[in-house]
């Protein structure tokens, strides 16, 4: 018999909290950041390479997969964990995003939203019930609800109508989804910054009744201080008793911010895309391998990490590789990041626990503030 889905909070230090989402897949330890297998992969890295990293739980995404190599082809393949040969939770994002900013001539009505692919321009419809199907399709443990997530800033109206129409689109979601045990549905609040809005879309959300929440609507342009600001409520107007989760965030400092106001999930390609583009993450704040201050420098990217590039490479070899566009470069700098994440997920989850979680914010954000300006 298949495990049910639960959560079960550990600890809380102020608004953060620590603790376990179990799925019939395995455990998903939080605060918990999921790495981004747009297609199902993350990119540059084996599956085992990002378990090591301390991942419990990837994404897949459901517009690009639905379009190649279709949700039916992987279906016939014996799903998503099979096909792209990771054992562990797969969280699915319902597509709605993408088809807002990546498709043409789109067309958008109660029914659902008529797209053209931006890969061949072939015409696709997603509805809430198209949905929920390429989803279980997939086979992913946590599935979201179809909504629409209007850019920042829109006026007030604007927001309001799209809300109301995701909510309806949750409703429909629930009712398609039906019964599957070992499997979650998640609702996602929407409300842009208004914080009556974002009161109205718990409330429906909660009427509905969901195995967890998401805080959608961030991350879409309104810089980090309307984040938070959003954030020192929104989380707390969501069921205190169900995993919650901001869509798409983001920086390390985001990503702080955010658990000390009560996430408990998040997801973001920026530490893997940024390691295809020489961006680095460490506890000095970020560097660029490609600045020539590099070239000669014999030193980790950051000697407190036990990641492969940091016990095995020097920045000089790094910055050769880079600039050699060698395909090692993509694979060790998503690598450091990817691991440098999810070391300040443990670290939270081990502060929070403890209750020392404001000590260990103060003190992540004083090491960053040095920056990685030390000479050789």
């Amino acid at each position: 018999m298949m495990r049910d889905f639960s959560f079960e909070k550990q600890a809380q230090d102020g608004r953060a909290r620590t603790g376990v989402i179990k799925t019939t897949r395995g455990d998903i330890r939080t605060p918990a950041f999921m790495p981004v297998g747009t297609a199902a992969t993350v990119k540059a890295m084996m599956p085992d390479s990002v378990r090591s990293t301390g991942a419990d739980i990837l994404l897949g995404n459901t517009y690009h997969l639905m379009l190649r190599p279709t949700a039916e082809r992987i279906d016939r393949l014996g799903g998503l964990h099979k096909f792209m040969n990771w054992d562990g939770p797969i969280l699915t994002d319902s597509g709605g995003f993408q088809v807002m900013s990546l498709a043409a001539l789109r067309k958008l009505t109660e029914k659902g939203v008529t797209f053209k692919s931006h890969i061949d321009g072939s015409k696709h419809e997603i509805t809430p019930e198209r949905s929920m199907e390429i989803q279980r399709l997939l086979g992913s443990d946590i599935v979201m609800c179809f909504d629409e997530c209007p850019a920042l800033p829109a006026d007030r109206d604007r927001i309001a109508q799209s809300m109301e129409l995701s909510m309806r689109w949750a409703q429909r979601s629930r009712d398609a989804f039906g019964d599957r045990p070992g499997h979650a549905l998640f609702g996602i609040q929407q409300g842009g910054l208004e914080q009556d809005l974002r009161r109205e879309s718990a409330d429906a959300l909660r009427d509905i009744g969901f195995e967890g929440y998401a805080v959608g609507g961030l991350a879409v342009g309104e810089g980090q201080e309307a984040m938070f600001g959003c954030l020192d409520y929104a989380p707390d107007q969501l069921p205190q008793d169900k995993p919650r989760y901001l869509m798409g965030v983001g920086k390390p400092d985001d990503i702080v911010g955010a658990v000390a106001r009560g996430i408990d999930m998040m997801d973001c390609v920026l530490p893997s895309r940024s390691g295809r583009t020489g961006q680095v993450f460490t506890r000095l704040g970020v560097l660029n391998i490609k600045n020539a201050r590099h070239m000669d420098d014999p030193r980790p990217l950051d000697e407190n990490c036990g990641c492969p590039a940091c016990r095995h490479y020097s920045r000089a070899y790094l910055h050769h590789v880079f600039r050699s566009q060698e395909i090692i470069s993509s694979m060790l700098l998503t690598w450091h990041n990817l691991h440098y994440y999810q070391d300040i997920m443990a670290a939270m989850r081990t502060t929070i626990a403890a209750g020392t979680f404001d000590a260990w914010q103060r003190d992540f954000h004083a090491t960053r503030a040095q920056g990685d300006i030390d000479p050789l």
